[in-house]
């Protein structure tokens, strides 16, 4: 062995790329056993027969005929694309107004104070656990989501026809709801609001939806809801057709339909049999009540509609990147609510297996204890206010610098977001001119403004209006 240790040593000072085997055999050929048994020297090396190409075959060539030489670039997500350029520009007056994410007044993300309580709580004690969840999730996650929506009282859950699933997000609730549509109920076409969520775009004919059409929401005049537009619309799609709504505080617009029409909706889609999906991201947010948020689908569900809808606690909770969603689904016969089940199961099984646990965890302590919920409920409503409050400011603002245009729609409008109705152009010079970012759409994050930037966010619109005049302001 101290013979083979020494030749071993040599050998890699001047042939690194041998490998052990090599060695060990050339050692044995060399020895006095090798030469009694009679072995030769190899003129190949065993690793040579072993990885015959491993510095790459000679006749291949890099880009080759590649199955992907003609994949093109898929277009940049612009929110995020927007939020990165905001980090990376230097300017000391830079606005953020991209990214749905509430900001404090000092411009900074706040974690609730009872999301950080139950969290501290949760790593601090012997509960903490980093153990899989169930395909489902946790079940009183799910249960007290449902309720949530729902309410206490709703005719759905004490008849055992509705149920709940953690997803991965509001957008894994979407997904898995959309997938099992398709699956399973066999609908192939969907409907979205113009303008609507871009994720909508994509999040359904990912899933297998054949079909996209879109119905009228907003009106651009008159810069309110379009709701004969939008009933029109419904009335000419084909029974089947899945409708995504938005519960409240719709995005990118803020502007809901008042009980009235949305009434007129519930007839609509119940006289066309069209399939109700809701997407509930800012329960709490949009109103500042929890109750009065959730209004839309326990109207509908009190019509006997069978519907499902995907909830986010991303922004109620501002539990962003913990990505806590739940999938409610409300049906007319409970005994179908088994097989469904199962289905679902294996929908997520397909897509991501298990939901996420922390995240989870947090929103389940809050949601299942009335001293938690109601320092929640305390907190939305800091939100909601600040949100309002920051609303009048910049369009009393506007209005002082007599700023083209009419701005009352920016206080007719609810949640997190302004369609402003700034056009492409106005956006653009804003960004390049005044370091201020939002979407080219005109979208306004009404959380990124604060009493020390509202003014100058004021005073850049009504430059780029003066500067780009617009008859759609």
């Amino acid at each position: 062995t101290n013979e083979i240790e020494v030749r071993l040593h040599k050998t890699r000072k001047y042939k690194k790329s041998l490998s052990l085997c090599d060695i060990l055999y050339r050692n044995l050929v060399e020895n006095s056993i090798g030469r009694k048994l009679g072995l030769t020297p190899p003129t190949t090396m065993m690793s040579d027969m072993i990885y015959p190409y491993e510095n790459g075959h000679p006749d291949v060539r890099l880009g080759d005929d590649s199955l992907f030489s003609t994949v093109e670039p898929a277009p940049p997500v612009e929110i995020f694309a927007l939020h990165k350029a905001y980090h990376e520009d230097k300017s000391s007056q830079k606005v953020d107004l991209t990214i749905g994410a509430y900001r404090d007044e000092e411009g900074r993300p706040w974690v609730l104070p009872v999301v950080r309580q139950v969290e501290e709580e949760i790593t601090s004690g012997q509960n903490l656990s980093h153990e899989y969840l169930g395909q489902l999730g946790l079940e009183e996650l799910s249960s007290a989501a449902t309720k949530l929506l729902l309410g206490s009282d709703s005719i759905a859950l004490k008849q055992g026809r509705a149920f709940g699933v953690q997803t991965v997000g509001g957008t894994g609730a979407l997904r898995v709801g959309a997938e099992f549509l398709v699956k399973c109920a066999k609908l192939k076409s969907f409907y979205m609001a113009d303008p609507c969520w871009p994720s909508h775009h994509l999040v359904f004919p990912y899933a297998g939806f054949a079909v996209c059409r879109i119905y009228r929401y907003w009106h651009s005049m008159k810069k309110c809801l379009d709701i004969e537009g939008l009933l029109e619309d419904l009335r000419d799609a084909p029974p089947g057709s899945v409708v995504i709504l938005h519960v409240c505080a719709h995005n990118p617009t803020g502007i809901d339909p008042s009980k009235d029409q949305w009434m007129r909706i519930a007839d609509v889609m119940q006289e066309r049999r069209l399939f109700p999906f809701f997407d509930c991201a800012y329960q709490g947010i949009a109103s500042g009540d929890l109750e009065k948020d959730a209004w839309p689908v326990r109207y509908f569900v009190s019509r006997g509609l069978e519907l499902l809808c995907a909830q986010s606690f991303s922004k109620n909770m501002g539990l962003y990147s913990e990505r806590v969603g739940n999938l409610t689904l409300v049906f007319k016969d409970p005994e179908v609510i088994p097989n469904v089940r199962s289905h679902i199961t294996m929908v997520i099984r397909g897509n991501y297996c298990n939901p996420p646990r922390h995240g989870a965890g947090i929103a389940t302590r809050i949601l299942n204890d009335n001293r938690l919920i109601d320092d929640w409920k305390k907190q939305l409503k800091t939100i909601s206010i600040r949100i309002k409050r920051m609303r009048w400011a910049l369009r009393t603002k506007l209005q002082e610098l007599g700023t083209p245009g009419d701005w009352d729609h920016i206080t007719r409008q609810i949640g997190m977001f302004c369609y402003s109705g700034l056009t492409e152009q106005q956006v653009k010079y804003l960004i390049q001119q005044y370091h201020i970012y939002l979407p080219t759409a005109g979208r306004v994050n009404i959380c990124g403004l604060n009493d020390k930037n509202v003014e100058y966010v004021a005073k850049a619109i009504n430059d780029a209006v003066l500067t780009f005049p617009s008859k759609d302001i």
